[in-house]
């Protein structure tokens, strides 16, 4: 059984937006509720990288190149995580997993998010 479920990535237009979701599938509630979750991404030939941090206080923080466009959120009894994407570039291209920030555990299969130049 996975870690984690991601979903809601596709191919969109420059400009457009997109809803992600990743679903803590073997985190039980009293580990997640506490847990710092985070958005991650990784483009081709290059390395994964931090997107979006969401802390049990739902303090939120968010790399540079994403800020202003994409918000993350999470939904506690759910056990789940919300990557919403806005005003998307082709450079957003990627695909992206969440994971627990700073205590990864084994990564999900992600979802692929497209952005054509």
């Amino acid at each position: 059984q996975v870690h984690f479920v991601e979903s809601g990535g596709g191919l969109v237009q420059p400009g457009g937006s997109l809803r992600l979701s990743c679903r803590a599938s073997r985190m039980i509630t009293s580990t997640f509720n506490p847990a710092n979750m985070a958005w991650y991404r990784q483009a081709p030939g290059k390395q994964r990288e931090l997107v979006a941090t969401i802390t049990r206080d739902r303090v939120t923080n968010y790399a540079d190149s994403v800020k202003d466009r994409f918000t993350i959120s999470r939904d506690n009894a759910k056990k789940t995580v919300y990557l919403q994407m806005n005003s998307l570039k082709p450079e957003d291209t990627a695909v992206y997993y969440c994971n627990v920030e700073g205590d990864p555990r084994p990564w999900g299969q992600g979802t692929q998010v497209t952005v054509p130049s």
